[in-house]
């Protein structure tokens, strides 16, 4: 048979394989039995092999419910097949979408349980009074789809919308206090989002390595495979993420010892920028000039559907078409791709933000006109309801149907449904864009390229591939208008919800489908960070106008929780005059003094300051030095 040769000093020897195998088992016995008196014999013997049993039991019960609990996360192994496609800067979209559903659930449940929920169990029944109650010349088109599309009719009366709460001070047995509810849990929603993100920026921050660079090659060549996988899917699945994590190491060391020119690469980023501030303008003189076009058909009476939806179209095309058209333009700056995502990031954010702003602007502008024409219709109200109580002789006891009682504008609703539509609308663009841009283009090329002049997979058009940076910014700034209209739509974070849930499917899909991985592929790296840190920066500028409208503007008088108020935020400084001691009242008043406001705002103002600096540098990937050499500077101009 076969011999095994081994050789001891300069003497060799051969012995074979049978006789080799009896050495080393009679070996393996002697041991055994030299060290049997410590395992002990019989029941001691039983009683150990039990307990050698019950630990690998205790183990592979961790292991399944490690892996269960893996299986329990939404959408994880969706996700990970996705990363092991097409990298980690896709994934990263996938899980920052996962992580803004959660986080809506917990919104919903917030605004369910203070508002809508306790309304319709404890509030007055539907139809008892004028906001409840759909108007009689509107009731014959009350539940026609051209009018419940624009979300006006039943809809419009209906708990989705600010207009539709009582402003009674407590409802129910309970004497449960709605309009403070609602005003706590209009404050709780951007509370509570303020905290879930400084706590999601901080787990960023610690799961961030410095020395993820070091000795990378070596790293992935030896330690990448996991020779656990058993299953063939998995298998593959890890093949392709090793792949993919290969191709983006050497991207990062190709930039590394990249050579260029760096005049000609200056020229270029100055004319890019340039071009993209031209965009920037154009794109925001485009939204004021057709949201005040639009308010003009309205005056005019009967708008044609182009007209009603005129504004909410044309956001959604720029939204569609100028990305690309950055992603284009930012070809002359050759950047690496983690740099040049983050300045594609920042450029769609400035177009989002600035289009967003326009639109508040013309919408305010709006609302003022709304509150010339209220005071109109109080008067009118108030002189009906005058007449008609001479008429019962001064009984406060007045037959009236309340569809026919005169309608303020009820501004709140008003910009309530413009969201809502805003929102609906940008949905609808991002699913024919997947369809039809992706999915379209992916089964023409698929289908049409054996019968075609030249190569449609490596030429054009060939497959798409995933737009990182337009579908990162879509969250965000949709998620930013949730945190604007849900104060006066409290509908509008069920509607974000059920768009998240199935642009996760519907993406899912269309990415492994339809797209292709990008040709430069590269690390996540810290792009979560920078999703979260723009993500805190929406939620800041959301605030804004809704604060305003707390603070400055006079609510409805016959519509909403705050109806009969000179501002809301007089709810507070009502509940504290009536449920609290007096001292409390007395500590209220002083602490609204302006003087202490501004000294409280101005150390706030310049901490947040240097804070929003480190989150920067942080997210940009500055040096170490530039660090040391930057913040002692900005700490001593910055801090008071």
């Amino acid at each position: 048979g076969k011999l095994l040769q081994t050789k001891s000093g300069t003497c060799s020897f051969l012995i074979p394989i049978r006789e080799l195998s009896l050495l080393v088992n009679r070996d393996a016995q002697d041991f055994v039995e030299k060290f049997e008196g410590a395992l002990g014999r019989g029941k001691g013997r039983k009683l150990y092999a039990y307990k050698i049993m019950m630990a690998k039991k205790w183990l592979k019960f961790k292991r399944d419910f490690e892996n269960f609990k893996t299986a329990m996360v939404p959408w994880e192994m969706k996700i990970k097949e996705i990363e092991s496609h097409f990298g980690s800067s896709v994934a990263s979209y996938f899980i920052f979408l996962r992580w803004m559903y959660g986080m809506n659930l917990v919104l919903l449940g917030l605004v369910l349980g203070l508002i809508v929920v306790p309304e319709i169990l404890m509030g007055v029944p539907y139809g008892s009074i004028s906001r409840k109650t759909i108007p009689t010349e509107e009731k014959a088109n009350a539940m026609d789809y051209s009018v419940l599309s624009e979300f006006g009719g039943l809809l419009k009366y209906s708990p989705l919308f600010y207009g539709y709460y009582n402003n009674q001070r407590t409802i129910g047995f309970l004497q449960f206090r709605l309009p403070l509810a609602y005003f706590l849990a209009g404050v709780g929603v951007f509370g509570y989002s303020l905290i879930v993100l400084l706590k999601a920026q901080d787990n960023v921050n610690e799961s961030t390595s410095d020395n993820d660079n070091e000795f990378i090659f070596g790293c992935q060549m030896f330690t990448s495979w996991d020779y656990l996988i058993g299953n063939p899917e998995t298998a593959d699945n890890k093949y392709a993420s090793i792949t993919t994590l290969f191709k983006e190491s050497i991207v990062d060391e190709q930039e590394n010892t990249k050579a260029e020119n760096v005049h000609l690469r200056r020229f270029l980023i100055v004319v890019s920028n340039v071009l993209i501030t031209v965009c920037l303008g154009g794109s925001g003189y485009l939204i004021y000039f057709v949201m005040k076009r639009s308010q003009e058909f309205k005056k005019l009476g009967n708008p044609s559907w182009y007209q009603n939806n005129e504004i909410e179209i044309v956001m959604s095309l720029l939204s569609m078409f100028c990305p690309p058209l950055f992603e284009t333009i930012a070809v002359m700056e050759d950047y690496h791709p983690r740099l040049a995502l983050k300045w594609q990031l920042g450029r769609i954010f400035a177009l989002f933000l600035g289009n967003l702003y326009t639109f508040l602007l013309a919408l305010i502008d709006d609302v003022n006109s709304k509150l010339a024409e209220e005071e109109v219709i109080r008067n009118k109200t108030q002189w009906m309801m005058y007449n008609l109580t001479l008429e019962n002789n001064g009984s406060t006891q007045i037959s009236l149907n309340p569809a026919d009682v005169p309608r303020g504008p009820c501004w709140e609703t008003t910009v309530g449904i413009e969201f809502v539509k805003l929102t609906i609308s940008d949905t609808q663009v991002t699913y024919i864009t997947i369809l039809l841009g992706d999915f379209g283009r992916a089964v023409i090329v698929r289908f049409l390229n054996n019968c075609w002049c030249w190569d449609l997979e490596s030429g054009f058009p060939s497959y798409a591939e995933f737009d990182i940076s337009g579908n990162v910014l879509g969250l965000i700034f949709n998620q930013g208008m949730i945190w604007m209209g849900s104060f006066y739509a409290p509908g509008l974070i069920l509607v974000n919800i059920l768009r998240l849930l199935s642009s996760m499917y519907l993406q899912c899909w269309a990415v492994m489908s339809s797209n292709v991985p990008h040709e430069r592929v590269f690390k996540a790296s810290k792009s979560n960070n920078f999703y979260m840190g723009l993500l805190l920066l929406v939620l800041f500028m959301s605030l804004l106008p809704v604060a305003y409208t707390i603070m400055s503007i006079s609510p409805s008088f016959d519509c909403g929780p705050f109806s009969g108020k000179k501002r809301m935020f007089e709810v507070i400084q009502e509940t504290i005059e009536k449920d609290f001691p007096p001292f409390v009242n007395n500590v209220f008043v002083y602490a609204s003094n302006p003087g202490l406001i501004i000294a409280a705002l101005i150390p706030s103002f310049f901490s947040s300051n240097y804070f929003f600096f480190f989150f920067l540098s942080s997210s940009l990937n500055v040096t170490k030095n530039l660090k040391n050499k930057c913040f002692p500077v900005l700490l001593v101009l910055l801090t008071p």
